[in-house]
């Protein structure tokens, strides 16, 4: 799995959002800024040749649905660069600066406290 594009995540957040879809009920999607037809069009059929995207196809019109999942690219790109590059690679680091924060309360760290101690 290679590392997206910000405009191939942003099509891909687009389709994870929808669960499957034809190009254009994509393109409403795009507001700021709106983005042509075509554009989104060639986007998908990039991401389709990364494995990133598949299709069934109905004639001459392909209704396109995520293969990665959000939780898989997220895990290897998203969450892991940031706990990389901000936070020493270390998770306790991570929650450590929401509680400092207050982005996280005690009642959610307990939360989450317990589902760590149910695995």
């Amino acid at each position: 799995m290679e590392k997206l594009t910000a405009k191939e995540e942003e099509v891909m957040q687009v389709l994870w959002k929808m669960e499957q879809g034809f190009v254009k009920d994509m393109v409403p999607q795009f507001i700021n800024p709106p983005l042509h037809y075509n554009t989104v069009s060639t986007i998908v059929r990039n991401l389709e040749e990364k494995g990133y995207v598949g299709h069934k196809a109905y004639g001459n019109t392909h209704e396109y649905y995520p293969i990665i999942s959000k939780e898989a690219y997220q895990n290897q790109f998203v969450l892991k660069k940031v706990v990389d590059d901000y936070f020493d690679n270390s998770y306790k680091n991570l929650v450590s600066y929401f509680a400092q924060h207050e982005k996280i309360s005690a009642d959610e760290l307990r939360e989450i406290l317990a589902m760590i101690e149910k695995k």
